[in-house]
């Protein structure tokens, strides 16, 4: 009895979402994309201005299921939410996740 409870327990936190404050992360894996993502904003950021906040990865190179942007930090919800300020692909319904750094390349969310 003690052995299937704990399998069922096993199973349904399997199935969760692990939640991080602002950060819901939906898989074991996720912090390797956010590390891409993190990856991509160090490189831009050494040749490129951040501060309009660009899409960096669209897909993400190693994650075609996800996009990396740039935004405000603290989030500007009247700017960072608009549609036409989100990377292309997710805004398209290409990509289905997106990672969003701040423009000293660190982790703001990632859904």
């Amino acid at each position: 009895m003690k052995t299937l409870l704990l399998l069922i327990l096993l199973v349904f936190l399997s199935l969760c979402v692990q939640e991080q404050g602002d950060i819901q992360m939906p898989s074991v894996s996720a912090q390797s994309i956010i590390d891409a993502c993190i990856k991509l904003c160090n490189s831009a950021k050494a040749y490129q201005d951040l501060s309009n906040g660009p899409c960096l990865g669209n897909p993400i190179p190693e994650y075609p299921d996800w996009v990396c942007d740039v935004a405000h930090s603290p989030r500007q919800t009247s700017v960072d939410d608009l549609t036409k300020n989100q990377c292309s692909a997710y805004r398209e319904g290409r990509v289905a996740h997106f990672v969003e750094v701040d423009t000293n390349c660190n982790l703001l969310r990632a859904i």
